[in-house]
């Protein structure tokens, strides 16, 4: 487990270098007293790992900039991929706010050659946009949500695609969350693309912390959504969900939606281990026997096929890899 006696940690993102792994999280600290106010704190953390159970902190990745910028506020949810030259880039959420006060949500980036210094570029490179994605102006909702961009390269080698935890303008309020979709040739211009999933009625208000992956031969997606940010059908259901689907493209029908979490576990991500192939799930602590938030990366918890369905165990001590 990775956890910090001085500090929330909540949503988090691997990479892996081929011979540490490495996990990025967001972290607040605990002086704040109210785990909400974490949001607005947010910093972007780094730690390292060979056995994905013991880690140790090191610097920080990145920080908010100064104002006016479009992170000003704080730095969240993103992901780590390679580029072909050797050059790391980290996607991750500007947050700034309106003048109303509420959150409006961006997408940057910024790279490194070694997974340690970070360099950002200048301004956003993806921002919502009418007339697939939600704007704040629409009053529906209590943030424009546009973030957590999750950044992997085309199976057929054409480019690179970004997952968006967005929102559609229409369709019930509750129901709006959808995949957002952005294509690349270069991982540096990005070009918005129309979701890659449909509101419904018995959906999410927001699909958090997407992820997709093949695992074990079958596509995969997974994301986060907590019952009050969902429609009636979905309260109660869970923290993590997944959608089966026929390729890491989708299309993705949210209504097949099932849960691999209950709601005192989030943000599951995914990540391979490299010594044997093994699926493994981890997941932040999101609430304890009291209710209260915790905050914390949970160990591995490996995950198999059961009856069309992907099925998690318990956290458990793993060979090192």
């Amino acid at each position: 487990m990775f956890d910090l006696p001085g500090s929330w940690v909540w949503d988090y993102w691997f990479a892996d270098d081929g011979e540490r792994y490495h996990l990025f999280f967001l972290y607040a600290s605990r002086a704040l007293h109210d785990p909400d106010a974490r949001h607005h704190r947010a910093s972007i953390g780094h730690a390292v790992s060979t056995d994905l159970v013991a880690w140790t902190q090191v610097a920080d990745a990145l920080v908010r900039s100064d104002a006016p910028a479009f992170d000003d506020l704080a730095t969240w949810t993103g992901s780590v991929v390679r580029h072909p030259d050797g050059t790391w880039f980290m996607f991750y959420t500007g947050a700034s706010l309106a003048p109303d006060g509420r959150n409006i949500q961006r997408i940057g980036y910024a790279t490194s050659p070694d997974l340690d210094t970070w360099t950002k570029a200048p301004g956003p490179v993806l921002e919502a946009r009418a007339p697939w994605y939600e704007k704040l102006d629409s009053g529906a909702w209590h943030d424009e949500a546009f973030r957590d961009p999750w950044v992997f390269a085309d199976p057929e080698g054409n480019g690179w695609h970004m997952l968006i935890t967005a929102r559609t303008p229409e369709g019930p309020v509750d129901g709006r969350g959808v995949v957002g979709h952005a294509w690349s040739a270069d991982l540096r211009a990005w070009e918005l693309r129309e979701p890659l999933s449909l509101p419904t009625a018995d959906g999410f208000g927001q699909l958090e912390v997407l992820q997709v992956e093949v695992v074990d031969g079958r596509a995969v997606l997974i994301f986060s959504c907590l019952g009050e940010h969902a429609t009636e059908a979905r309260r109660g259901g869970g923290g993590t969900w997944a959608v089966p689907a026929e390729s890491v493209l989708g299309p993705f029908d949210v209504d097949a939606a099932y849960p691999v979490t209950d709601d005192s576990l989030y943000v599951g991500r995914l990540l391979r281990r490299r010594s044997d192939g093994q699926w493994l799930l981890f997941a932040f602590r999101n609430t304890g026997d009291d209710g209260a938030f915790v905050g914390g990366v949970s160990d591995p918890m490996p995950v198999r096929w059961e009856d069309g369905k992907l099925v998690r165990r318990e956290a458990a001590r793993l060979p090192i890899a």
